[in-house]
């Protein structure tokens, strides 16, 4: 009955959008591009010469090809972080999960179908480390024939959170892996690609937002940052939160917002201080016993006309490691009843009939490579499983039916051990496999994923980024997962859509989700460090009974595989 209701309400939503949809054209020239940041001058691979990447500008609904040329030296995909993509994972983006890279020398168009998105989602190189210079932002504005659930803003801005290394992404992720250590912490943090003030060399740049009294701003906020959850704030004034991940939420009020690596959210501002200048900021927040540096990043909040410095000599965020601030704030995150929104269709108890309690955890594994400083590297696993990506993607082996020995349908629905997950680890040794092993699940089933941490290697969070599909997360807490009482305490009622859900470090979640999206769907953690140690798996929905719930065919422009 759930998923009946959901598609009902899915096709009345897609008829009306249908009528205005538009087709948008992009080019993306990805190449080597110098920056000067630090007093120290980098190079980075970067699309148009621009860090952060381009803006796309669409509706919802709409439909956008970006036609990708790869100028630099090795191959790279790009991903569509929170577009569904309505079974059409060929353009999806992981690479060697849904394509196999983009050669130098030659370009491929990704078409980009919009649904029910709305609001600021965002592009990612999916390659390596590659991300960290190669992103940018995905505004979807209302249809033609819609409005906001709230006053419309007098204007917006773009803000994206990174992390700044002063060398080349991929050579560093590259040089980590093959000498079995952890890559080396990011030298800054940047806003829209400012350092800001607080790193002392004074050619830094800082990014101003220029705003006018009694003008109220739509922020689209974004976390690009590649290890690092993200306090934020606007000194002297309030954020309204109005959406996450491309999706409406009840408005609420804070001084700061929390937002994990791969999360967008949509925030209100009003300008209703005394005219000035005011610091934006921005530190990491962490609850792992091996944190991320804790750098404060700053821009400007400039009222219009003012001259003089900055009104807030201090800047007040929360402690990295504040975790009370942490859970105040998630915690009031909740679905909204507005028409702008899908129909609220959470799959009840007697719904689900794929239930999958997955474990992460950071191991160790020996580092067998010649370049090894270490005897055991690291390692990162879901159900002691750590992900090797294969030489052809899944999707293309899954797809043919007859390439072979690419992918496992076989990861297991449960870990192969049960201990103390968020206790006391003396005496507990989990042995890791490496595999390339998915879950497979039939179209239209109700899905159950009970993610839970553990304290193997540092503990800490883990962002969560399911691809294909946005899902309800109906549950939380602290401790082990008791699958006898924790259920009792599910919000059924109003559980905010997401698709990167952040797993605490001592806790578990659970999310919830109908299988309407065939295809193949990557599943990590958005900690680039955790995903290159193998923090990740794929979900198949397999195809359902008609071509309208079955994956479209595969393009004849794929990139081709170096071993097919």
């Amino acid at each position: 009955m759930g998923l009946v209701t959901w598609s009902v309400g899915v096709l009345f939503l897609s008829t009306l959008l249908l009528c205005s949809a538009d087709v948008h054209h992009y080019e993306f020239f990805v190449r080597e591009s110098k920056f000067k940041k630090m007093c120290n001058t980098s190079t980075l691979l970067v699309v148009n010469n621009s860090y952060p990447g381009p803006e796309i500008r669409v509706h919802r609904g709409d439909t956008v090809f970006v036609n990708v040329h790869n100028r630099g030296k090795y191959g790279f995909t790009i991903h569509w972080h929170g577009v569904k993509q309505p079974r059409n994972p060929w353009f999806d983006g992981p690479e060697f999960i849904t394509q196999c890279p983009i050669r130098p020398r030659t370009n491929f168009t990704y078409k980009i179908i919009l649904s029910e998105e709305i609001g600021t989602l965002w592009w990612h190189a999916h390659s390596d480390w590659t991300r960290g210079s190669v992103h940018g932002a995905i505004v979807i504005l209302p249809a033609e024939n819609e409005t906001y659930p709230f006053p419309t803003p007098d204007g917006e801005q773009t803000i994206i959170l990174e992390s700044w290394y002063n060398g080349n992404f991929k050579k560093i992720i590259d040089k980590a892996l093959a000498a079995g250590t952890p890559p080396p912490q990011p030298d800054a943090y940047a806003i829209n690609g400012h350092l800001g003030d607080t790193y002392g060399c004074p050619t830094d740049t800082i990014f101003r937002m220029e705003v006018d009294y009694e003008k109220t701003y739509l922020l689209r906020i974004i976390n690009a940052a590649m290890n690092e959850q993200q306090f934020f704030t606007i000194m002297n004034h309030t954020l309204t939160v109005v959406a996450v991940d491309a999706s409406y939420v009840r408005r609420f009020k804070s001084d700061y917002i929390l937002i994990s690596p791969g999360q967008t959210m949509d925030v209100l501002v009003s300008a209703n201080r005394n005219a000035g200048q005011y610091y934006m900021a921005t530190r990491p927040s962490s609850d792992s016993d091996v944190p991320p540096v804790d750098f404060i990043t700053t821009g400007i909040f400039q009222y219009t006309n003012f001259v003089g410095g900055s009104n807030a000599s201090l800047i007040t965020l929360p402690a990295m490691n504040n975790t009370d601030a942490m859970l105040n704030f998630i915690s009031r995150i909740r679905n909204t009843n507005v028409t702008q929104n899908p129909p609220i269709n959470v799959p009840v108890d007697t719904d689900i009939n794929r239930r999958v309690f997955i474990t992460l955890a950071v191991n160790d594994l020996p580092c067998k490579n010649s370049k090894c400083v270490v005897s055991d590297g690291f390692a990162a696993s879901l159900n002691n499983v750590s992900f090797v990506y294969p030489h052809i993607d899944v999707l293309q082996a899954y797809y043919s039916r007859n390439i072979r020995g690419v992918f496992a349908e076989n990861f297991p629905f449960l870990p192969p051990e049960f201990y103390d997950f968020t206790g006391n680890l003396t005496g507990v040794v989990s042995a890791v496999e490496v595999g390339t092993r998915a879950i497979c699940v039939n179209y239209g089933d109700a899905v159950e994923i009970v993610l839970q941490s553990t304290q193997m290697g540092a503990g800490g969070s883990h962002p969560i980024h399911l691809h294909g599909y946005s899902f309800y997360w109906v549950g939380a807490g602290f401790g082990n997962f008791n699958g006898e009482t924790d259920p009792s305490t599910y919000n059924l009622v109003d559980p905010p859509l997401m698709n990167t859900i952040d797993v605490p470090g001592t806790g578990w979640v659970a999310i919830r989700f109908f299988a309407n999206n065939p295809g193949v769907w990557y599943m990590h953690c958005h900690f680039e460090r955790h995903t290159s140690w193998g923090m990740s798996t794929v979900l198949i929905v397999r195809n359902g009974s008609t071509i309208e719930t079955s994956i479209r065919p595969r393009p004849s422009t794929m990139p081709r595989c170096h071993r097919t």
